[in-house]
């Protein structure tokens, strides 16, 4: 079952994710892109991570290296103490790509099992999970509507109810919003800011909006064009309360001004 939380565990040892000069190289039939150089990071229990750059900056990439998506060529990088790897093993994270990726022919609550079908839960888990996690994205009563039959933020919704299914402490999300109108972005950021108030989950999260990344983040990861490179790490100083207007405030448009900052000094970098 999905947990409220309201506090951190402190006593939870050592940092969520830990990446030390980290490097990744794809060997292509051109030569080899660099896509990833001396990547240098660690996210708490409990932050907000937003990762922005831009496009081709290798800010997925390094998004899938945490979930064991890609491996690196240098460096280290641990999840929960372990490897990438181990840790997919353990379940650690659940992962939201740009695309809901919901199978047409199944209900929404049949997506959402899908994950706990794979792992063996019995049915009445199963039922019990799903019911936790659309009252968690606000869906309930659409478990047996199909995917054509919801608007595209409320698949975007169901995509991160199955990604919560089975109770990871870690939720990874590739630019979920992206392709959705400012109102609907904006509603979503809002009920996503509330779950993870709820959940305690550790996010890391891809995107090209700077308000988006101020709106929502704790710790807002800048980086420059490929390869990737971290220019700038911001701490956010603001309240985790956050209505939609704190984004006219002074404190937010100077988060904002800062990581424009971070994306210009970022093609410094260029090769």
């Amino acid at each position: 079952m999905v947990q409220p939380a309201t506090a951190l565990d402190a006593a939870t040892p050592g940092p969520v994710i830990a990446a030390r000069n980290l490097d990744l190289t794809f060997a292509t039939n051109d030569g080899p892109v660099h896509a990833l150089r001396d990547v240098n990071l660690t996210i708490d229990k409990g932050e907000f991570v937003s990762f922005i750059g831009p496009s081709g900056c290798g800010k997925t990439t390094l998004l899938r290296v945490i979930a064991a998506l890609e491996h690196p060529t240098g460096g280290t990088i641990t999840v929960n103490g372990m490897t990438p790897d181990a840790a997919r093993m353990q379940r650690a994270y659940g992962y939201v790509f740009q695309a809901a990726g919901l199978y047409p022919w199944r209900t929404i609550e049949k997506n959402i099992k899908l994950p706990l079908e794979i792992m063996g839960f019995d049915r009445a888990e199963q039922d019990r999970r799903v019911r936790d996690v659309l009252a968690l994205v606000d869906l309930e009563g659409f478990g047996k509507k199909f995917p054509w039959q919801l608007s595209g933020g409320m698949q975007q919704r169901a995509s991160i109810a199955r990604a919560l299914a089975f109770d990871a402490d870690i939720l990874l999300m590739d630019e979920p919003f992206g392709a959705l109108d400012e109102i609907v972005r904006d509603h979503l950021n809002e009920q996503l800011l509330t779950l993870w108030a709820r959940t305690g989950k550790t996010i890391g999260f891809v995107t090209h909006s700077i308000p988006e990344a101020v709106y929502l983040s704790t710790k807002i990861v800048v980086m420059s064009p490929r390869p990737g490179r971290i220019t700038d790490i911001i701490e956010s100083d603001l309240p985790r309360e956050r209505p939609l207007d704190i984004r006219d405030t002074p404190e937010f448009l100077a988060i904002a001004h800062r990581v424009r900052e971070g994306l210009r000094a970022g093609h410094a970098y260029e090769d």
